[in-house]
């Protein structure tokens, strides 16, 4: 397996640390804080689906998009196990394309560190432009240079799972512009005669410091409406290893 395809199968035994109702719950009080609407909001990068469901809980129309087949079919067993009314969508975010225009996106857990260049973020940014509502909402989180930089950097990370062992390997690119971070995945899943099968994975992800972001976010067209240290209110520190962003598309004059 190559790309997202390993990754999507063992996503959520990987990432249990992870509360998607805490992270909901942070969303929705960014979306109060701003001045936001509770209609249709749009999970950018949803992977298998996780956040969209604590969301559609809390009373959003959610749209769910993500360019893994592999990671929408987790979230779709999902959709059927829970009876949410999510619609999902297989679509790359550099070519969003929407039925009708959106209240709020949300691009979380670092999908946009995963693209693969900075005009690659400036095509995404300029699409959820394009479908926001005059007055709507872009908020996601990115991993910070100084995170790929001296957390990510080369190293390496083991999860051992009952069934499961996963060797996390980082290098970073000393130099590179766009702070990337290659990573390499080796997963090993217990079969039932007890022997391991292997799979393998590659992934990049690159950072860009704040003020080419918010450089970007102007550019497609909207307002900066505030930047806060991962996770909370506060304003961004120089350690900040991941930052939140909340844009807001200007109203029609």
């Amino acid at each position: 397996m190559s790309g997202y395809s390993a990754f999507a199968y063992f996503y959520d035994r990987l990432t249990e640390n992870i509360s998607y109702k805490a992270r909901a719950e942070y969303f929705d009080s960014l979306i109060k804080l701003h001045g936001g609407k509770k209609g249709i909001l749009l999970d950018l990068a949803c992977g298998t689906g996780s956040l969209s469901e604590e969301l559609a809980k809390m009373g959003y129309d959610v749209i769910g998009t993500d360019a893994s087949e592999e990671m929408l079919s987790c979230a779709m067993d999902k959709k059927f196990e829970s009876g949410l009314p999510i619609q999902y969508l297989c679509q790359d975010m550099t070519r969003l394309d929407m039925f009708g225009t959106i209240d709020v996106t949300l691009c979380a857990l670092d999908s946009i560190n995963h693209l693969g260049s900075l005009e690659d973020i400036r095509k995404t940014f300029e699409r959820v432009s394009l479908f926001c509502e005059p007055g709507g909402l872009f908020i996601f989180d990115m991993n910070t240079p100084y995170k790929h930089k001296n957390i990510l950097g080369n190293s390496t990370y083991v999860y051992d799972l009952e069934d499961v062992y996963c060797v996390w390997q980082n290098t970073f690119a000393e130099n590179s512009p766009d702070n990337r971070v290659d990573i390499s995945l080796d997963i090993f899943e217990k079969n039932e005669n007890g022997a391991y099968d292997r799979y393998t994975d590659e992934l990049s992800e690159i950072a860009f410091e704040r003020e080419i972001i918010e450089k970007v976010l102007t550019s497609a067209g909207m307002t900066v409406e505030a930047v806060y240290d991962y996770d909370s209110l506060e304003p961004p520190r120089p350690e900040s290893e991941k930052l939140v962003f909340v844009a807001k598309k200007p109203m029609c004059r």
